[in-house]
This record gives C-alpha cells, structure tokens and sequence, in this order.
C-alpha cells in the first residue's frame, strides 16, 4: 500500500501509477530478455559442440566418429547406423558380407542379446567391452585395466600392420585363454593388448580397447585413420550399432515403480496439492499487494518515529544516522549555496570554508563515524545538529 507523505506544510507527494512504473521498468525487462537469449544461445552452441554421444556415427563433437563414417561412405562401404538388437538384425541382409560395430557402454544389452548379436555378422569388433560382456562373448579374454600411449603394431593383423603406430587412451585386455585361436596386438606391456582378434570358425571377433583411435578428436593421429579404415572397412557393409533402452528385456529386474504399491501415487498428488493450497493460503493471508493512490497526509513527525522505532528495533544505528546525516547534509549545501547536484566532499569543504573547523572533524561527522551503541547514535545526532546551527550561525549572522 502506498501513501502520500508530506512534512509539516502538508505538501502531498503521490504515489506512481502503475502503469508509470511498468514504463519506468520497461527498458530493464529488454536487458534481461536480451541478456536471456544470448545465455541460452551460448549454452545451447557450447552444449552442441562438446556433447553428444561417444562413438556415435553422427556425432561430429570431438568424441563422435562422423569423420570415420564419411570417410568409410566415401570409399564405398554403406555404413548404416541402428540403436536397437531387432533393427540391427534387420539391416544385417549378407552376414558375410557385413561388418558389425558394437559399443554398449551403459550396458543395455544382456548375456544372451550379446551372443544373438555376434552372431548376425562374419565380423563383429566391440569396442569396450567390459566385464559381463567379455563373459558373455569372449570368455577367453580378461580386463587388464587401463591402456594408454602410443602403441606399436606388434602383430600379424593387417590393420595393424598398416596403421604401423596407434594411439591409445582406454582398455586393456589379457589373454586368458592360450589355447584359443587368439591374436593380441597392440600391446602395451606385460600381455596387455589394446585390439585382440578371435578366430570362430568362418566369424571373426575383434575386442578393441584403442576406442579413442576412431573419434574425431584422434583420427588423424599416428595410424589411427589407417586402423579404423582397414578394420572397419573390410566388407562391403557396415551396421554402427549402438544399444539403447529399446534393448532393454522384458526381464530386466523391476524399476521402482513397479515396486511401489498403487495407493502411494495418489497420497503423493494429494500431499502435493494440499501442499499448494497451503502456499497459497498462507501467501495471501494479507491479501495481494496493490498500487494505490491514498488522498492521506503523513506528518514527517510521524514517519520519523516510526522509522525510529524499527531502526531501534533491529539495532540499525548506522541506518537511522545515515537517514538523519541525508537530511543534514541537503540543509548544509542549501545554507552554503550549493546546488542539488553537489557531492559530499563539497559540502565538506563548503562547511569548512564556512566555520573554520577543520574538514577532517567535519567529514567524520557527515560520513565518517560509526555508532557502535545507541549512545553514541545520540552524539553523533546532537553533533549533526550543532554543525547545521554552526552554518546557519555563520552565514546568517
């Protein structure tokens, strides 16, 4: 609610319109409008360029393969990417004909969904693949932690041997198995290798841990490129499979609302909406708050005492000195002449000029001085005062 105040000559002041003020606050509205738009247009050109799936095909940010897979396009190989085990199966015509890359890093694909997937094609390389997956496919290998650096070609493999040299910067895996058909390349030490190649009669399965060799970001480093190419790009087709929850199995364990008894959903809406009532009831106890213009007259008398009041009440010394320091230094610059439009400092030194004393004395009381109890508020107060009768004394003789 707002009120006319007036002093003791009962000049009214009235309270803007509400509409003067939506004019008033039109011009900050824009600012923060503007300031909004380019904040999400910022996040939304941040977000694209360094987001986005790993090993994703379409995926042009640094940790995406698109550069790889128009590449692969470009020499003829048709790459097609699929995000579920039925799609795949379903673009898999000539498994002999087929490369299949698998990268389920989230795990949605079961023991059994991974079996059925290696074998849809006569090459499968997984990229990754962690523990539940080497069990479930390659029970010969072992994780052996992690790989890095730049990797020799040590192996008979022709993407090995063409890419001569391969960064590296994730699993490693150990050959568990000695009287498997396995081949391990790309070793880092101590029977780690980052790409294992396993003979399954007509089928080959390729575990590759140099994953980082086919992103964006390290495809032109080393033989990176020679690598991705020739492992990848050894049949006329390639599926880019990356699982999703449209894997998920029907007997995948139960989520937590299937869990939850059918009463709880009902008593949660209910505790929300008496929850909103409550808000609301208790926000508008006092009714909305309105701009009004009130034909009232406010003795200045009053406002100060009231003002008093509550600057007594929250222990606001400094507060209440400043309000009474605004009223005297606006009388002093009147009784020195001054425009409205002078600062501080030169009332300061107007006053000094006026009285003599010193301007140090004078600027502590004006600014300076902090009351650390409500007897020192009442000095500095009386101070106030006996300077404002100084001036007046001085240029009123």
């Amino acid at each position: 609610m707002t009120v006319a105040a007036a002093g003791e000559t009962g000049q009214r002041v009235l309270t803007p319109t509400t509409g003067r003020v939506l004019k008033r606050s039109l011009f900050w509205v824009g600012v923060v409008a503007f300031l909004a738009i380019i904040v999400v247009i910022v996040l939304a050109t941040a977000g694209s360029q360094a987001g986005g799936t790993r090993l994703d095909a379409s995926n042009a940010a640094p940790p995406g393969t698109r550069a790889l897979a128009e590449v692969l396009r470009q020499q003829g190989v048709t790459v097609t990417e699929t995000s579920s085990l039925r799609e795949t199966e379903q673009e898999i015509a000539d498994p002999s004909g087929t490369t299949l890359f698998l990268y389920d890093p989230n795990g949605y694909l079961t023991a059994a969904q991974l079996r059925e997937a290696v074998r849809r094609a006569s090459t499968v390389v997984i990229a990754d693949a962690a523990f539940d997956t080497l069990q479930a496919v390659a029970p010969e290998l072992a994780l052996a932690g992690y790989a890095g650096g730049t990797l020799d070609a040590d192996c008979g493999l022709t993407p090995a041997q063409k890419a001569g040299k391969v960064t590296s910067d994730g699993n490693g895996y150990r050959i568990v198995d000695e009287s498997a058909a396995v081949t391990g390349c790309l070793g880092s030490g101590d029977g780690v290798y980052s790409l294992v190649q396993l003979e399954r009669g007509d089928s080959q399965l390729v575990v590759l841990g140099a994953t980082s060799a086919l992103t964006n970001e390290h495809i032109v480093e080393e033989g990176n490129a020679a690598l991705a190419l020739n492992l990848l790009g050894a049949h006329e087709s390639l599926v880019w499979y990356l699982p999703s929850v449209d894997d998920l199995a029907d007997s995948a364990a139960p989520d937590l609302g299937s869990l939850t008894p059918p009463w709880v959903t009902p008593a949660l809406a209910l505790l929300l909406l008496a929850f909103l009532a409550g808000a609301i009831w208790r926000a508008r106890r006092f009714g909305p708050l309105v701009v009004e213009n009130l034909p009232v007259t406010v003795r200045a008398s009053e406002t100060m005492l009231g003002r008093a009041r509550l600057y007594q009440r929250s222990s606001a010394r400094l507060r209440a000195l400043d309000a009474l320091r605004i009223g005297s230094v606006r009388r002093l610059a009147s009784l020195c002449g001054l425009s409205r439009t002078a600062s501080v400092d030169d009332v300061v030194a107007a006053v000094a000029d006026v009285t003599g004393d010193q301007a140090a004395g004078i600027r502590r009381i004006l600014i300076d001085a902090v009351p650390s109890s409500d007897a020192q508020l009442v000095v500095l107060s009386d101070e106030l005062l006996e300077l404002e009768r100084a001036v007046a004394a001085a240029v009123r003789p």
